[in-house]
């Protein structure tokens, strides 16, 4: 049996210190960098015992052969996993593993920045001021609803959504929310109302996302969902990017179907659709839902934890398969 040590960990683009450090004292550990290639994460990946990916990283069949058979695990630095080909991995019998918990604060703290910065059209006005537009206080410039008084709705109600809601509900928001089962904390603690998808839409002032990818969840809110939150409503996405109809969403803003929008997630990452970036009141964020030091240094000790476990033969602390 290979000795600990000499197993091989390829770290397919970055992991921070607080992850790189532990493994890198108990196996051999290689990083492809930033900018890595498909093609060059294959030529690393012969003898690999474990495999560090994130969201941006696809991990199919070829992939994971790429290894010659000795991969034991895919550790995902994120709360998803549609980049990793499950199905794939349970063939082979390689261990997947996220990094829910530690980034539930950062990613429900920025969910709330874009709310604020949406809704009180925060991008509009900065870019007015940076361009030299702006021509003193006007009372009817850059109006946006508050947040006391205001229905948010939560479109999936887990880790990071109930965290989300609470940080609203102490704003002086009514909370509703909408997903496969009552969540009876949140319920309790934040005075929260389960509603039907289709009238959480049409109640809600403000509609935040917090769903997984799948099949199920492609596109789920497109042209009629955003007509249906209305020009005065405001939706925010901090989950995934392809919950969201990008070409629906930059026609209601651009139509005045849809007040205003904050995005910290597309479809196609790094790549944002030419017309979101020409869209009115939408504040555009590249991906930093978890980008807190606390937030990302937890995320790659727990990616580190979960690789030691498996290679070592103990149960990984976040298994997803």
């Amino acid at each position: 049996m290979q000795d600990a040590s000499h197993k091989l960990v390829i770290v397919a683009r970055k992991l921070l210190p607080a992850g790189l450090v532990p493994l890198g004292a108990r196996f051999e550990v290689r990083e492809g960098g930033l900018d890595i290639t498909r093609e060059q994460l294959i030529e690393m990946l012969p003898g690999a015992a474990a495999l560090v990916a994130d969201a941006s990283v696809p991990v199919d069949g070829e992939v994971l052969d790429a290894a010659g058979g000795t991969l034991m695990i895919v550790a995902n630095i994120a709360v998803g996993y549609d980049n990793i080909d499950l199905d794939a991995c349970r063939e082979r019998e390689i261990v997947v593993t996220n990094t829910p918990n530690v980034l539930t604060q950062a990613t429900a703290e920025l969910a709330l920045a874009l709310t604020l910065a949406a809704a009180r059209r925060m991008s509009d006005a900065e870019r007015d001021l940076r361009a030299g537009a702006w021509e003193g206080w006007d009372p009817g410039a850059y109006l946006g609803p508050e947040l006391a008084g205001a229905t948010v709705g939560i479109v999936g109600m887990g880790r990071i959504g109930r965290r989300y809601g609470r940080l609203v509900s102490a704003l002086g928001a009514r909370v509703v929310y909408a997903g496969p089962s009552v969540k009876l904390d949140a319920e309790r603690q934040i005075e929260a109302r389960k509603l039907e998808l289709a009238d959480l839409y049409t109640e809600a002032d403000v509609v935040s996302v917090h769903a997984p990818a799948s099949p199920d969840t492609h596109h789920m809110i497109g042209a009629a969902e955003l007509e249906a939150i209305g020009p005065n409503g405001v939706l925010v996405n901090t989950s995934r990017g392809s919950l969201v109809d990008a070409s629906a969403l930059a026609a209601a803003l651009r139509d005045g179907k849809l007040g205003a929008a904050g995005l910290d997630v597309y479809e196609h990452e790094p790549e944002v659709p030419p017309e979101l970036l020409e869209a009115p009141r939408c504040v555009l964020l590249p991906h930093i839902g978890s980008a807190t030091s606390a937030a990302r240094d937890a995320m790659a000790l727990l990616v580190a934890d979960n690789v030691a476990a498996v290679l070592e033969g103990r149960e990984p602390r976040t298994p997803v398969t």
